[in-house]
């Protein structure tokens, strides 16, 4: 289930009225349940989704197939130090992203293929890590030259972090990394 809460200045407040009234505004009784139940436990799977993040970030940080990690945690993040600000308790989040070294899209697909634990999704957020290709998914629209000004190559991961053993997570992104470099 997906809820949040929308706000904007006070200019764009009729056009707001104009999207909750074609899309709706309000939760079904069943999502607001689900909503709630799964506020109780946030806390404890946000801290262990941010735990995790930062070990699979060091540890692909220092991987020979890793070209580049982007997690505000590391401190070869440009924004380390405005992350650190904002978060004082250090749980960066559990999104990161990272190119693979001189990836095609064949490599990206051998490397997506190998993984056993962590699934391959079109959406990121969830219990389970989840890891997406930007440039054959979110961004497959725009052409190489385009994405390569985002920052986006056939090699660009970006991983939702989950809950599970932290262990297991390196484990199988270490096997998936190795297979897709020995092919």
């Amino acid at each position: 289930m997906l809820a949040g809460s929308v706000g904007c200045r006070l200019v764009d407040h009729d056009r707001l009225t104009d999207m909750l009234i074609q899309v709706g505004s309000a939760l079904e009784p069943n999502e607001a349940w689900l909503a709630l139940r799964g506020l109780k436990t946030f806390p404890l799977r946000m801290a262990r989704q941010c735990e995790s993040a930062f070990r699979v970030a060091h540890f692909l940080e220092g991987h020979p197939t890793v070209a580049r990690v982007r997690y505000p945690g590391l401190p070869s993040h440009p924004d380390q130090q405005t992350a650190r600000r904002l978060l004082p308790d250090g749980r960066f989040g559990a999104m990161l992203s990272f190119d693979l070294v001189d990836c095609d899209t064949a490599k990206a697909f051998r490397f997506r293929d190998a993984l056993r634990l962590v699934l391959s999704a079109t959406t990121l957020g969830d219990v389970y890590s989840i890891m997406v290709n930007p440039a054959r998914t979110t961004h497959r629209w725009l052409d190489a030259e385009r994405q390569a000004v985002l920052g986006i190559g056939p090699g660009t991961f970006r991983m939702s972090v989950g809950i599970e053993g932290v262990e297991d997570l390196l484990e199988d992104l270490d096997q998936a990394l190795r297979a897709c470099q020995a092919s």
